[in-house]
């Protein structure tokens, strides 16, 4: 078992933190035992890959690499005697317990501080789900409602009110809906909607995304949104236009994985709004909901059919239960109809009476976007049903705003990309002044699916600096010397919150417009439509971004995508990255790959690990 061990570190199958991890825990089973050490290292290692646990059944009895099948390598232990091990050991506790791993009656090991973030999360969620927030002016809720929510000419259900309905009367709202369904202006007219019905109590409202990029988007479409409202002009004005990260927003502890804000020291907020939820991960969702008051509204906005957050848990899709289809309680849908006239339809769906966490939920089903019988709408359906035949069949035959182009060389790949290359990034090249060219650098983005290999961002973002250099669009350089040149495009990648520069943002290396020196800034849009620039050695932790992977464009959007698919399959890709990456599109979307990856790609579903979902739909231990 040690070899065994030993040899899985070797192959890459562990790493130094799961070894070091296991280490302490057998240290503190006072007695040198393979199996606990394997148990904790592999335990260590789910968690680093998204898990929330190790299914102990999952390894038992099993070779953990495939390759190694049938060579006489050693298996896993029989789950009876492990799972006893385990129980025996004291560093291994039951749920409850204080110990550094729990391990339940589903055989189910976690990290002590992922058992506790599920537990505190999912209770706080099942609290909030339950109580209802009543005492509200049914009279001015119907004009608000209807004023702000008009009905469209097809009398369809107006998703949106439902939407505002639900933020109304629950104290936790989570609204899902893909790009184009209006989510964003749809929080705004909520706010618009509870500022009305507060009268002359003053609401604070906090608005907050996970990523720098994500708070600069929802403050810009607040901004818009607010031209917009049907509304009293004072009622406008109440509604924030500034949002925060989450991390500035619960106010980091320096060299710390703690938060000033928390369940003893909470959010002065009457209303708490998370924009692009599904980037959230399980400890930060499990620490911003302990700060956040009870008594106050929580509305989480996001897309549950996105990719799962980096870090571990896949939060949101938990939360909406994403696999499943859950109806409305009838209570609920007598309510809605007797104040909206809203009339749900039950009859071929399961429901039930008594309100739960099913009545917190609304997805948003018209695309103001992508028409239904457009080529991305239609795609995006397929996709997320894990049609591969179907979204194949799309691409290729889509004569409206798909372009397919099968390609598997690198050799391909490097012929086809350098004139879309040199057409995308022409214009903002060819321009002086940074606003244009932050503006023109939107209309196109290069998204590769994987970062390594020959048709991964690493390598296709060297090519395209090859390629411009060649046309004479950027200044040949060297990268052993200086990597600054005029036009090179920079994704921040790590937050700084003195410079106000975060994670996702996109800027811009300019000379200053009119002046003969040669010194080159950063120029970067600000909250305000402002530009701000820096100069180089200023910046934070950054990377060029002519093409960036689709993990980091979440919560983008362009004009027009090339989507590059690698030219053999990897774990990494999945239905909910093809997803992601095509609806960032806002017109057209080039696809480049092989069938064979294509539908790998679309058939693999992101599956984490996390007993989040059993304990919020009824299904605990």
């Amino acid at each position: 078992m040690k070899e065994y061990i030993t040899y899985l570190y070797h192959n890459g199958k562990l790493t130094d933190i799961d070894i070091h991890f296991a280490k302490f825990i057998t240290g503190l089973n006072k007695k040198d035992d393979p199996d606990i050490f394997l148990a904790a290292a592999l335990v260590s290692n789910a968690t680093g890959n998204g898990d929330a646990y190790l299914d102990l059944t999952s390894v038992a009895e099993k070779p953990l690499l495939v390759e190694l099948e049938g060579e006489g390598t050693v298996k896993g232990p029989k789950i009876s005697g492990w799972s006893q091990k385990l129980s025996q050991s004291p560093a291994v506790g039951r749920p409850g317990d204080f110990s550094p791993l729990i391990l339940d009656k589903k055989n189910r090991l976690y990290l002590y501080r992922y058992w506790d973030y599920e537990r505190k999360l999912s209770e706080s969620i099942i609290n909030r789900s339950r109580e209802d927030i009543r005492g509200q002016d049914l009279i001015l809720l119907k004009d608000g409602l209807k004023r702000l929510f008009p009905q469209n000419t097809h009398n369809d259900i107006n998703w949106q009110m439902v939407a505002a309905y639900i933020a109304v009367f629950k104290k936790l709202c989570v609204i899902s809906g893909g790009p184009g369904t209006g989510k964003t202006f749809t929080m705004a007219k909520i706010l618009a909607l509870l500022l009305e019905l507060s009268k002359k109590k003053k609401l604070n409202i906090l608005l907050a995304a996970p990523t720098g990029k994500a708070v600069a988007r929802i403050a810009e479409s607040i901004k818009h949104a607010k031209k917009t409202l049907n509304c009293r002009p004072d009622v406008v004005e109440l509604i924030p236009s500034k949002a925060y990260t989450i991390h500035r927003m619960l106010k980091t502890i320096s060299g710390s994985p703690y938060f000033y804000h928390n369940h003893e020291n909470q959010l002065n907020a009457d209303v708490v709004v998370v924009d692009e939820a599904s980037m959230v991960d399980l400890a930060l969702m499990s620490k911003l909901l302990s700060a956040v008051p009870f008594d106050s509204r929580l509305i989480l906005i996001g897309d549950r059919n996105q990719l799962a957050s980096i870090e571990t848990g896949f939060v949101l899709g938990d939360i909406c239960d994403r696999d499943n289809i859950h109806a409305f309680s009838g209570q609920f849908c007598k309510e809605l109809e007797n104040l909206t006239k809203q009339k749900i339809d039950l009859s071929n769906k399961e429901h039930k009476e008594i309100p739960g966490l099913y009545d917190c939920m609304v997805v948003l089903k018209k695309n103001y976007r992508f028409a239904g019988s457009s080529g991305i709408g239609e795609l995006s359906h397929a996709v997320n049903s894990g049609d591969a035949d179907k979204a194949l069949s799309l691409i290729k035959n889509s004569h409206d705003q798909i372009v397919w182009e099968n390609i598997s060389k690198a050799h391909d790949l490097s012929r086809f990309l350098a004139p879309r290359v040199i057409k995308g990034y022409s214009d903002y090249l060819n321009t002086d002044d940074p606003y244009s060219a932050l503006e023109l650098f939107k209309k196109f983005k290069i998204l590769c699916a994987v970062k390594i290999g020959s048709f991964g961002v690493n390598t296709v973002n060297r090519f395209i600096e090859q390629v411009l250099s060649q046309e004479g669009l950027i200044e040949p350089y060297s990268l052993t010397s200086n990597p600054w040149y005029r036009g090179r495009p920079i994704l921040i990648t790590r937050n700084d919150y003195n410079l106000e520069l975060f994670n996702g943002d996109i800027g811009i290396t300019l000379p200053v417009p009119g002046s003969n020196s040669k010194e080159l800034y950063v120029y970067f849009s600000g909250n305000s439509g402002e530009l701000r620039r820096f100069l180089p050695y200023r910046l934070p932790e950054h990377e060029t971004v002519f093409a960036m992977t689709v993990h980091k464009s979440q919560g983008s959007e362009f004009e027009n995508v090339l989507f590059i698919l690698p030219n053999r399959d990897y774990p990494v890709l999945s239905r909910e990255l093809f997803y992601t990456g095509i609806t960032r599109a806002r017109k057209n979307v080039w696809i480049w790959g092989t069938e064979e990856v294509l539908k790998a790609t679309i058939s693999r579903k992101i599956e984490r690990r996390s007993g989040l979902k059993d304990a919020l739909w009824g299904q605990p231990e």
